[in-house]
């Protein structure tokens, strides 16, 4: 007769063994899932190159997570501000380096030298030999012109930032927001700096004239144009190119007097509790292989041995940007933003 106890027995053990082993299992995936370091990083990339660059940055370092918060310049840089007594974020990655220098004038910025600083365009990076921030890519102004609406409406492509001013182009045209986006406010900057402040806002009252509206977003106006929304869209030359790659029947026109300009930047928070992982994501925003991304989307790079032709971008871009004072665009933002509130607001979309 089989000894039904000693079988019962044996299951038991086994099974314990089995549980035993199981739960030794789960306990090791949950150490080596919260051995993770999370890098909670604030951000104004656009949303659809953040998936690239957070698996490029994850595959090189698999024990970092990084955890966006993603808005318009504008709004990433006041509520960086915003947050002075009680900072959230770790790093900053992607953000204009004129809000960055608003950031460090504050202490908010941990000075910090990535690896590869050496090789990092000595005009993209905080000059000091310690840096509180080292770029990333340049972006520029860009317009983008419907080409069928156009023709619809019997106006020609502009050629020049003049040109937005003529008559035919009433209600035509959307920029963005200078307070909330960065494309926006390096556009005013430009305008102030290349005509000089009387001259600039005389061209922005004018311009104003023929603007339909002011959107919260640096892509959307180049989204609009190549809807037909508004025919006229003052952009930047990523979603310029983007727009255009994805069948919009737009021209993109580069103003022959010269392009706005702003470096998208790295920086850690001097209040981050994990330096050593947030210098990780500093290190590898300046390797070839975040610039090879980058190149992507575009045309300048921090790192010049990684640039690639976009296709339709013009290989001599970097001989159009206009003259541009960092300094002076991060100083007097608070001022041009206020004066610049006080004459066009009543055009800005609702929020």
């Amino acid at each position: 007769m089989r000894n039904y106890s000693v079988t019962w027995s044996r299951r038991a053990a086994i099974a314990a063994a089995t549980v035993a082993t199981a739960v030794t299992m789960l306990g090791f995936a949950n150490m080596a899932h919260a051995a993770k370091t999370e890098l909670l990083v604030y951000s104004a990339l656009e949303a659809d190159q953040i998936k690239a660059y957070k698996a490029g940055f994850e595959k090189a370092h698999p024990d970092i997570e990084l955890k966006f918060v993603r808005d318009s310049t504008g709004i990433i840089t006041a509520r960086l501000l915003a947050e002075k007594a009680n900072p959230q974020a770790d790093v900053i990655w992607g953000v204009a380096a004129t809000s960055l220098m608003l950031l460090d004038k504050q202490g908010m910025l941990e000075a910090y030298a990535p690896k590869n600083l050496a090789k990092v365009r000595s005009t993209m990076r905080d000059p000091n030999a310690t840096p509180t921030w080292v770029g990333m890519d340049l972006w520029s102004s860009a317009v983008c012109f419907n080409t069928a609406e156009g023709q619809k409406r019997k106006v020609n492509a502009p050629t020049s930032w003049a040109d937005l001013t003529k008559p035919e182009y009433k209600g035509m045209i959307s920029m963005p927001h200078p307070a909330s986006s960065g494309t926006g406010y390096l556009m005013v900057a430009a305008w102030l700096q290349m005509m000089g402040e009387d001259k600039g806002w005389a061209y922005m009252d004018a311009l104003h004239q023929n603007m339909g509206v002011y959107t919260h977003s640096g892509s959307k106006p180049c989204r609009q144009a190549g809807a037909g929304e508004f025919p006229v869209g003052l952009s930047f030359e990523y979603r310029a190119n983007k727009t255009k790659k994805e069948g919009a029947p737009i021209d993109i026109v580069f103003p022959k007097e010269g392009l706005g300009w702003d470096v998208e930047a790295t920086a850690i928070m001097k209040t981050s509790k994990k330096q050593d992982a947030a210098k990780l994501l500093a290190d590898w925003s300046a390797t070839p292989d975040a610039n090879k991304l980058y190149a992507a989307n575009f045309a300048i790079l921090a790192l010049p041995e990684a640039q690639e032709k976009m296709d339709f971008v013009p290989a001599n871009l970097e001989s159009m940007l206009a003259k541009n004072d960092f300094n002076w665009s991060a100083a007097n933002r608070e001022r041009i933003l206020t004066e610049w509130a006080r004459r066009y607001e009543a055009k800005a979309e609702k929020k």
